[in-house]
């Protein structure tokens, strides 16, 4: 290729030629990226020999693997076991004359607990009742015996009292002769009367309401 300049060491492109470029910048490509032609290293990637990496080591490999797999047989031995001791418990949960499922066994108890829910609520409403019919029963109750007649022997004669809750009730009398014997009822309120009371029947209301 004809060139001008030679003589002073530069390359001139003639018309109608590519230009001409030093071999200090002139590229070469290959399959990785472009090097300069005076370098001194490799155009390619250096491959990594796996067959010579795996070789010394193969013996360590196998063993490794070995005891991989043996490891994961023990563990699949203790989860195997373990799901058969879950089983057995589950079965012996929901065990029944029906053989019925743990869902229908635990609904089963559920109402049963409802319906002692129930029967719990209707005996507090009873025992409510109770309670306040008992506050007005007697439950008090004083008595007093005594002679009133000099004739008459043996305390045949009494005061008896018999009061609520409250000290509302009345108190009974019982004056015995020889001729008869006669009875008396006073109404009490709250532990007094309006009509007169003797001393006898004093003491047995003082006596019930102790």
């Amino acid at each position: 290729m004809p060139v001008s300049g030679a003589s002073d060491g530069n390359l001139a492109p003639t018309p109608g030629s590519r230009p001409c470029l030093p071999s200090q910048v002139r590229l070469r490509y290959g399959r990785g990226k472009g090097r300069l032609l005076d370098s001194d290293g490799p155009s390619e990637d250096p491959r990594i020999d796996l067959d010579a990496l795996i070789q010394p080591n193969l013996s360590a490999l196998v063993v490794g693997l070995t005891a991989a797999v043996l490891a994961l047989a023990v563990a699949c031995v203790i989860v195997a076991r373990r799901t058969r001791m879950l089983d057995a418990r589950l079965r012996g949960i929901t065990r029944g004359a029906e053989g019925r499922s743990l869902e229908a066994v635990l609904d089963a108890h559920l109402e049963k607990v409802f319906a002692v829910s129930r029967e719990l609520d209707d005996v507090a409403a009873r025992t409510a009742i109770l309670e306040a019919a008992q506050r007005k029963a007697f439950q008090r109750v004083g008595l007093v015996r005594y002679n009133p007649f000099q004739e008459t022997g043996g305390n045949q004669s009494f005061a008896l009292a018999l009061l609520d809750a409250a000290g509302d009730g009345w108190v009974l009398s019982s004056l015995h002769a020889r001729a008869g014997t006669r009875m008396y009822a006073k109404a009490i309120k709250a532990g007094r009367s309006d009509a007169g009371l003797s001393a006898e029947e004093t003491a047995a209301i003082a006596q019930a309401t102790a």
